[in-house]
């Protein structure tokens, strides 16, 4: 054997070592996560929905609202009300402008009973969410709303100005509602912070709602909102939909501005990862809110108003991602439930998916964070000081173990970690950059533009709180397809046997967001989509 095969045969074997002593601290841990837990007393369950305008689609919301069927006012007030039952338990909003949504949504409701009222077909076209509420992440800015990020010394920080994405909302005719919480600086995946707390999963509450954008996948689940926008660079709008059990999409890259999301991102390759789209229950929201994203420079790209017949599209699918080191094992309830899609599509349209095994998905981790390194040194130390100089990192871990910091222990040891992880510029950084361009050259010639990929959103369902902290790199499974820029859809299918959500995301070529979408759709009516809370009527 060469010295070359040896090597890599050494490095193997001690890999696996690793990935078995991280499986055991995995299972050790989970036990004490779990008895801390129940230390703290039952899990507990937020109220159920007694008022059936929460359970409408913001589709359907917008088209009773143009035909007067229900006022715009009312449809708010009972979004209000139901943020006010949700919030105590769940703790996902961090700032409301009810009062101003009230006035908004009244105006709305007085142009369409004045003279000169548009039709309702110029409304549909015009203004395709008129008088509909949404709520968006701290992350992206609201005019005269706080834009913390999460971050303790944002705690007074005031958006100037909408985000673009918030502006194309309301010219749309949507009414902002509320912000909600996210991770410290949205680089984790718990939405937790030391400004406004922990937000817990209303499936149940001892289990986290992911991160960033998990206060928003909350509010979703525990409907407190008809329609969200959420922002992704590592699986943030996925990993809240799949820990909620909701529908999020993330775009094609560069299709949906990124303009007004704070943090910004530091670089083209940063900026490309980084992608902006909607969050909500009901996969028919999907289509009509990214149409309102894109604005209308990029609907011809995406070729939004196309219909697809599912029976056309090429279906691909992997359970796993092969094997990445220190990542957890995709659960068998999630596999089982990628295997019944693949059973659901040969028994109602006969298509017969394609299992794959691509070797360099193992990698995932390290071509995400090769992507996402600066050439000018602005690391995470520089984030958390609100990018005004570095913060002493040694230090702040002692005030933390002093209670004194204003930093979460998981944005320390990201800051930390970062110091070992690959510089810009270097061989390694160049080899791994053109592996991500020689993966996505392989994901386009596989798709192009009539094929879908199957592929685990995440590999278990919503951990318990804190346990993230021994399983840091498991949101591999949504990096990589930030690095690949592909557009991908995650999709609910029920509950698992302890009552948290599991389910899939669908990836599609570049610019085929239409693909994954469609399929979104067709999973909802064979499996269900959203499972409500319990409902009284």
């Amino acid at each position: 054997m060469s010295s070359k095969g040896k090597t890599r045969k050494k490095m193997l074997s001690k890999g696996l070592v690793l990935s078995a002593i991280h499986r055991l601290i995995e299972l050790v841990a989970r036990g004490i996560y779990m008895f801390i837990a129940i230390l703290k007393g039952p899990a507990e369950s937020q109220p159920p929905i007694k008022d059936l305008t929460l359970l409408h689609s913001a589709s359907t919301l917008a088209l009773k609202i143009r035909n007067k069927q229900l006022t715009s006012e009312a449809v708010v007030q009972s979004y209000i009300d139901r943020i006010k039952e949700i919030q105590p338990v769940l703790n996902c909003v961090v700032e409301d402008r009810f009062e101003d949504a009230l006035k908004e949504a009244k105006k709305c409701d007085e142009l369409l009973k004045s003279p000169n009222a548009p039709s309702p077909e110029v409304l549909a076209k015009e203004k395709p969410f008129f008088g509909v509420p949404f709520t968006t992440k701290d992350c992206i800015g609201i005019a005269k709303m706080k834009q913390t990020a999460g971050l303790s010394i944002r705690k007074n920080t005031i958006a100037e100005r909408d985000a673009e994405v918030v502006r194309l909302m309301r010219a749309a005719g949507a009414i902002p509602l509320a912000t909600t919480n996210v991770s410290e600086l949205a680089m984790w995946w718990e939405t937790s912070n030391c400004l406004y707390g922990t937000t817990k999963n209303p499936y149940n509450t001892r289990h986290i709602v992911g991160g960033s954008s998990g206060g928003e996948g909350c509010i979703q689940a525990a409907a407190g909102s008809p329609l969200g926008i959420g922002s992704d660079i590592g699986g943030s709008i996925r990993m809240p939909s799949f820990f909620n059990g909701i529908f999020g999409h993330k775009p094609s890259k560069g299709v949906v501005s990124n303009d007004g999301q704070y943090p910004s991102a530091h670089s083209e390759d940063q900026d490309r990862l980084l992608a902006i789209g909607p969050m909500c229950r009901y996969a028919q929201d999907l289509l009509p809110t990214l149409k309102v994203l894109v604005g209308k420079n990029n609907r011809d790209i995406l070729r939004l108003d196309e219909k697809i017949d599912i029976s056309t599209i090429k279906f691909y699918y992997m359970e796993d991602d092969g094997g990445q080191f220190l990542t957890s094992l995709v659960d068998l309830e999630i596999k089982e439930a990628m295997r019944k899609v693949v059973q659901y599509l040969d028994k109602a349209y006969k298509i017969k998916a394609t299992k794959l095994n691509i070797k360099n998905l193992k990698k995932s981790i390290a071509l995400w964070m090769a992507n996402m390194s600066c050439k000018d040194e602005k690391d995470f130390t520089y984030e958390l000081s609100n990018r005004n100089g570095r913060i002493n990192l040694w230090w702040e871990f002692l005030k933390w173990a002093m209670f004194m910091s204003n930093h979460t222990l998981i944005a320390l040891v990201t800051a930390a970690f970062e110091k070992f992880t690959v510089k810009h510029g270097s061989e390694k950084h160049a080899k791994l950059i053109q592996e991500s361009k020689d993966l996505y050259l392989v994901f386009q010639e596989l798709l192009k533009e009539d094929a879908v990929f199957l592929y685990p959103t995440h590999p278990t369902a919503a951990p318990l709180h804190n346990e993230p902290l021994i399983k840091p790199f498991n949101f591999s499974y949504t990096a990589i397809i930030n690095v690949l820029g592909l557009p991908a859809t995650t999709c609910p299918l029920g509950l698992n046997k302890q009552g948290l959500p599991i389910g899939i995301q669908v990836v599609g070529g570049l610019h085929q967001d239409r693909l994954t979408i469609a399929v979104a759709e067709e999973l909802e009516r064979g499996f269900g989509g959203w499972v409500p809370p319990a409902i009284v009527a």
